[in-house]
């Protein structure tokens, strides 16, 4: 297993502040990232912080740029994504490698290819319940299979509310095959004063399933940040 692959696929849910500042913290963490970017994701991405994601192919620096740069942006800043809420974001060490969702000859397509896991940040209930039947159409589901069969990390984050009874058992179904469902709910007990502070959260329960060390946030038992 290769500790620094990660597989970061991007579908048509809401949510694509916690997508960039998940892949801008395993990035600051040295973390090779695979790609994948959903037609739909990048759809909702212009829709929810005024910026597009880079071609597939563009280079690994691009990447990262346009990361920070969206975060740096307006919208993010108003959301509280700037210092202190950002300290946590060394410089990155880690690169970006991005494909099509039909390029089926990516490594990640096949269970040779090592990684530590995947991510599905946020997960649309289309890319969910595609997962949960094995009806593998494109990459992002294609490697979600592979990481089921190959018994490495799954992390699945919907976002959607209310659930249909279908949308539950397909979850359900998918918790029993290894994977973690973790909806994008964040807590309080940490007291957030910024939107940034909730984001914050959920990634950082992601960073603790990958195995990715990090001072997001105040666990249970620690005394809350006044900040």
């Amino acid at each position: 297993m290769s500790a620094n692959d990660v597989v970061l696929a991007i579908t048509g849910a809401s949510g694509s502040a916690y997508a960039l500042r998940l892949a801008q913290l395993l990035l600051a963490a040295g973390k090779n990232l695979h790609l994948v970017v959903s037609g739909a994701a990048r759809q909702v991405m212009a829709r929810e912080l005024a910026a597009e994601f880079p071609r597939n192919g563009t280079s690994s620096e691009e990447w990262t740029a346009m990361i920070e740069h969206t975060l740096a942006g307006p919208i993010a800043s108003a959301w509280g994504f700037c210092p202190p809420a950002t300290s946590n974001a060394a410089p990155s060490h880690g690169s970006v490698r991005a494909y099509g969702t039909s390029d089926y000859s990516a490594g990640i397509a096949s269970g040779s290819f090592r990684t530590s896991g995947m991510v599905i940040c946020p997960c649309s209930m289309g890319t969910l319940s595609a997962i949960a039947t094995g009806a593998s159409t494109n990459l992002i589901q294609r490697a979600a299979d592979v990481h089921l069969k190959e018994r490495r990390p799954l992390v699945l984050v919907p976002r959607e509310t209310p659930l249909s009874l279908i949308q539950l058992e397909n979850m359900t179904r998918l918790s029993q095959a290894g994977a973690t469902i973790m909806p994008s709910m964040p807590g309080f007990y940490h007291r957030p004063m910024r939107i940034a502070d909730l984001v914050d959260f959920v990634v950082a329960r992601i960073l603790d399933h990958l195995q990715v060390e990090h001072t997001l946030m105040n666990r249970w038992g620690e005394e809350p940040s006044l900040d």
